[in-house]
């Protein structure tokens, strides 16, 4: 069984910090390209984060670069997305996702790359 749950979210002032994880099971997720992704209600979905199969490029939305980083840890099969400086527009669902289909060089930040999705982890931040 292939699995991807994200968690990590919740609510947090602007200005915090949060870390979201997306544990995997089923996969390895060292074969794989991954990215992060937003959905604000009413909004359509925003890539924010990528990073490739090798794990030696990375991507970030303009809106999020220099604030969020995208790592991945093989031993415990797990990607991450650390979040500081949080602002309100930054609330929304973020989901991960893996192209398990295609060995990607560069990171990818298109949601029709991806074609194994998590079901989200809500984050808020609000004062």
């Amino acid at each position: 069984q292939l699995q991807l749950v994200e968690s990590g979210g919740g609510l947090v002032q602007p200005g915090g910090s949060l870390r979201l994880s997306c544990a995997a099971s089923g996969f390895a997720l060292d074969y794989y390209a991954i990215g992060w992704f937003r959905q604000a209600p009413g909004k359509e979905r925003e890539g924010v984060s990528c990073i490739s199969t090798s794990g030696i490029d990375t991507n970030y939305s303009d809106s999020v670069k220099g604030r969020f980083t995208i790592s991945r840890d093989s031993a415990k099969n797990t990607v991450y997305l650390q979040m500081n400086s949080l602002k309100p527009e930054d609330t929304a669902v973020y989901y991960c996702a893996v192209d398990t289909r295609y060995f990607r060089s560069q990171a990818m930040c298109l949601a029709p790359t991806y074609n194994r999705w998590g079901q989200g982890t809500q984050v808020t931040v609000s004062s």
